[in-house]
């Protein structure tokens, strides 16, 4: 079993090892697909499933990131929509529920890396909408970088 679980790794954009034998990358995506100005998109997890419903036991990981859509407005086709994911009108229950499914997966004492951009939605209305209150964490322009810890 792995140690780390990336639960919407998309294409690894932050991961300095894209293939880092310790985690397992997750995203209900798979594509791969080059655009006409020779972008190429690949998202391709080790396991294709749903952050609302994390396919693992209680307690398997000691890190969890957590990297959800933060769009609420993209085109369908857009290449803002693939790379990144799209939220639909309940994302503030998707969020919630996807916050719970991984500290239901994290080890006790285990840590949450949660990343949030605030192009469409602020991350103050985020927090409002979870159970769980970050220990610390850092912003760079309108990304946040949160930790929290499971109890």
């Amino acid at each position: 079993m792995k140690r780390i679980l990336d639960a919407c790794c998309g294409s690894r954009m932050f991961w300095f090892n894209k293939r880092n034998e310790d985690v397992c990358y997750m995203d209900i995506r798979q594509i791969s697909e080059t655009l006409s100005d020779g972008r190429k998109l690949e998202v391709d997890p080790d396991v294709l499933a749903d952050f609302r419903n994390i396919p693992f036991e209680d307690n398997s990981f000691y890190l969890v990131v957590f990297d959800p859509p933060h769009l609420l407005r993209a085109g369908e086709g857009s290449w803002l929509a693939k790379k990144y994911g799209k939220l639909n009108e309940n994302w503030k229950a998707d969020i919630a529920q996807g916050f719970k499914e991984c500290m239901r997966v994290l080890k006790p004492n285990g840590t949450l890396i949660f990343k949030w951009n605030e192009d469409q939605v602020k991350l103050s209305e985020v927090l409002k909408a979870i159970d769980f209150k970050p220990l610390f964490g850092n912003r760079r322009s309108k990304t946040h970088w949160l930790v929290f810890m499971k109890n």
